[in-house]
């Protein structure tokens, strides 16, 4: 706790900010696999917990926005059909959908649900020392704090995106099928062969590396509370503020990055 305390008081650069970021999630897997005083059934009820406030209980914004993008795509790409063939059909959608919409508007609908409360509730524990009374009964507050918290919220960043993912092309068949009689079992045979492994290996990485960023700059934002409970709102701002740039900016190096891998293979660039 002693280098969040320290830095607490001043404000840091980028890479200061990353290497403390960094340093607290090693501590925090390092303090789970080496005091154990707390248990692993603890550890995982709190995962668990997690994992339903962050999971299930955004289905239904989820669900709201999975329908309605997949709508508004399928609407787009239905102009590109008619000029291009409907072979464009799948492929625009997968592109779209999963390796751009999907990834991006789950991150930002997460940071707004739990990124905010898991930063205001870290703060108040602080405030209230419920991390002091952590430590004076011989748990470590990372293994009990931040841990569960990071790995059950990157569990449920990927769930709620493959989720979404499947509800948004759901909701762009819907719009097909209101439009043409092409039956279900063509529509998904041609999503199936217009998925390649590049998506998969993007769809993975920005959902995986999104949640570990969002949940980890909350609990640290959290942590790094060292006054009174009027700065909660405050660093609940800052950790909002600082996972939307880390999460948009990862997501945007790695498009650029596999556009320019998909441009270099077919010969564009040299």
């Amino acid at each position: 706790m002693s280098f969040l305390s320290a830095v607490g008081t001043r404000s840091l650069s980028m890479l200061e900010y990353t290497a403390n970021l960094y340093l607290m999630v090693y501590v925090s897997f390092r303090a789970t696999l080496f005091h154990q005083t707390q248990g692993l059934r603890t550890i995982f009820s709190v995962i668990s917990a997690q994992i339903y406030f962050t999971g299930f209980q955004a289905l239904p914004i989820i669900s709201v926005l999975a329908l309605g993008s997949g709508a508004v795509v399928m609407a787009q790409s239905q102009s590109q059909a008619s000029i291009f063939g409907a072979s464009v059909v799948a492929p625009f959608l997968i592109a779209v959908v999963v390796r751009e919409i999907g990834p991006l508007l789950v991150a930002l609908i997460v940071i707004a649900r739990s990124g905010t409360a898991v930063a205001s509730e870290l703060g108040n524990m602080k405030v209230n020392r419920e991390i002091e009374a952590l430590e004076s009964m011989g748990i470590h507050p990372y293994s009990f704090i931040v841990f569960p918290r990071l790995v059950g919220g990157m569990i449920s960043v990927i769930c709620l995106a493959a989720y979404f993912c499947a509800v948004a092309l759901m909701g762009g068949y819907l719009i097909v099928r209101l439009q043409t009689q092409v039956p279900l079992q063509y529509f998904l045979s041609q999503l199936v062969n217009a998925i390649s492994m590049d998506d998969y290996i993007i769809f993975f990485l920005k959902n995986t590396f999104s949640g570990f960023i969002i949940f980890s700059v909350s609990c640290f934002q959290g942590l790094q509370l060292s006054g009174s409970a009027h700065e909660v709102p405050q660093v609940t701002t800052r950790a909002v503020v600082r996972s939307v740039v880390y999460v948009v900016s990862f997501n945007l190096i790695v498009t650029i990055l596999f556009y320019l891998k998909t441009l270099l293979k077919f010969g564009v660039l040299r």
